[in-house]
C-alpha cells in the first residue's frame, strides 16, 4: 500500500511596516538573486524608484511586476516572475489562509498620518449615530487605537470586530471580506471608514445594512454615507433580468488566492439540477473581451467579489456574484442581499 505524499511545507512570509531598513536587512540576511516587486495602483509612479531602492540595499536583482495589482490574493505567480526567489509585495498584509509561492515579503506601508483629536472632532461635528463601527485600510490600522480613545472621549461608543481567518488584524477591511464589520453589525448604528477612497466604503455598504461614513486620516475629510439601498438595488435588477436565463458561464479565478472551483462545482451542480446550462470558464485575469461573443446568457464570478459588484457594467453579459446566481436561481430571495464574503 503506498504512502500519500507529504507536502512541501509552505514558503516563509515575512510582514515589514514599511521599506526601510528592517525589510532591507531582513532581504540581505536571507540572500535571495532575483527579487520581483509588486505594488498597487497608488504607488506605480515611484515603482521604478523603488526597484532602483531595493538593487541597491540587496544586491539582487529586482524586476517590476508590470500588471494591476488587485491586492493579497493577488501576489506574482510562478509563470510570471519564474527566476524569483523572493518577492516584495507593498501596501498590503498577507491573508493568513493563503498560501505564497516563494519567500513573500509584504511591505504594509503604514501611514501613523491623522491627527486622533482632530479627527474625532470632524466626526463629531458630521452627526454620526453615538455606537460606531471601525474599519480601517491596512495603511491607517496604527491609527485606530488612538482614534477609538478620542471618540470615546467624546461621548460614543466604538467598537472594532476581529474578522475570520483571511483577516490578519482586527479592524482590518479586505475588499472581498468584512467579517470583522459584520460580526459587530448588530452592536453598531453606523459604521465608519478610515482610510482613503471609496473602495472599501462601497464593499463594506454591501456587506452591512447600516450607513457607513468615510473618514480620510490624511485629507481630515468626512464623506457622506454611502447608498447602499441604490448600490442594492442596481444588483437586484440585475439578478431579477437573469432569472430566465438558461446557458449560464461559470467563471473561475485560477490566482491562489480567489481559486474557489469547489464553489464553481457546487454551483454548477445547483445549475443543472434547475435545469439550466452551466459551463465552468478557467482564466488568471479576467478581461472582458475574453467573454465576447459566446452562447452564454449570464455569467456567475466565483472569483473576487468586487468583479461583479464595481465593474459589471464592462460586461457584455450580466455578471453575478454566487449569492445573486442562487437568488436568480430562486435559492435565495432578494431579500436580504448577501455580499459575497470570501473565507
Amino acid at each position: 500500500m503506498s504512502t500519500p505524499p507529504v507536502p512541501e511545507p509552505a514558503p516563509p512570509s515575512f510582514v515589514f511596516p514599511t521599506l526601510g531598513a528592517e525589510l532591507f536587512d531582513a532581504l540581505r540576511a536571507a540572500g535571495p538573486q532575483r527579487i520581483v516587486l509588486q505594488v498597487p495602483a497608488g504607488l506605480v509612479r515611484t515603482a521604478h524608484d523603488l526597484a532602483a531602492r531595493l538593487r541597491e540595499a540587496t544586491g539582487a536583482r529586482v524586476t517590476v511586476a508590470a500588471r494591476a495589482c488587485f491586492g493579497a490574493c493577488d501576489f506574482p505567480s510562478r509563470d510570471e516572475a519564474p527566476k524569483a526567489d523572493a518577492a516584495v509585495v507593498l501596501g498590503h498584509a498577507p491573508i493568513p489562509n493563503v498560501r505564497v509561492v516563494r519567500p513573500t515579503y509584504f511591505v504594509e506601508m503604514r501611514d501613523p498620518g491623522g491627527d486622533p483629536e482632530a479627527l474625532a472632532a470632524t466626526v463629531a461635528a458630521g452627526g454620526l449615530p453615538t455606537r460606531l463601527g471601525l474599519v480601517a485600510s491596512v495603511q491607517h490600522l496604527d491609527l485606530v487605537p488612538p482614534l477609538v480613545a478620542a471618540l470615546e472621549r467624546g461621548g460614543r461608543t466604538v467598537r472594532t470586530g476581529r474578522g475570520d481567518r483571511r483577516l490578519a488584524y482586527a479592524a482590518q477591511a479586505l475588499g472581498c471580506n468584512y467579517t470583522g464589520a459584520e460580526s459587530l453589525a448588530g452592536e453598531v448604528d453606523a459604521f465608519l471608514f478610515l482610510g482613503t477612497g471609496r473602495f472599501h466604503p462601497i464593499g463594506l455598504a454591501f456587506a452591512v445594512d447600516r450607513p457607513v461614513w468615510s473618514l480620510d486620516p490624511l485629507q481630515g475629510r468626512l464623506d457622506p454615507p454611502i447608498d447602499r439601498a441604490s448600490l442594492v438595488r442596481q444588483r437586484q435588477l440585475t439578478v431579477a433580468a437573469v432569472r430566465d436565463a438558461r446557458r449560464w458561464g461559470i467563471l473561475v479565478s485560477s490566482f491562489a488566492g480567489q481559486n474557489r472551483m469547489a464553489t464553481a462545482l457546487a454551483l454548477q451542480e445547483r445549475a443543472q439540477a434547475r435545469g439550466r446550462d452551466a459551463e465552468l470558464f478557467v482564466f488568471d485575469r479576467l478581461d472582458p473581451r475574453d467573454l465576447e461573443g459566446r452562447a452564454i446568457d449570464a455569467y456567475v464570478n466565483t472569483a473576487c467579489p468586487r468583479i461583479a459588484l464595481d465593474d459589471g457594467a464592462l460586461y457584455p453579459r450580466p455578471l453575478l456574484t454566487p449569492p445573486e446566481f442562487l437568488m436568480a436561481l430562486g435559492d435565495l430571495p432578494l431579500e436580504p442581499y448577501r455580499f459575497d464574503t470570501y473565507h
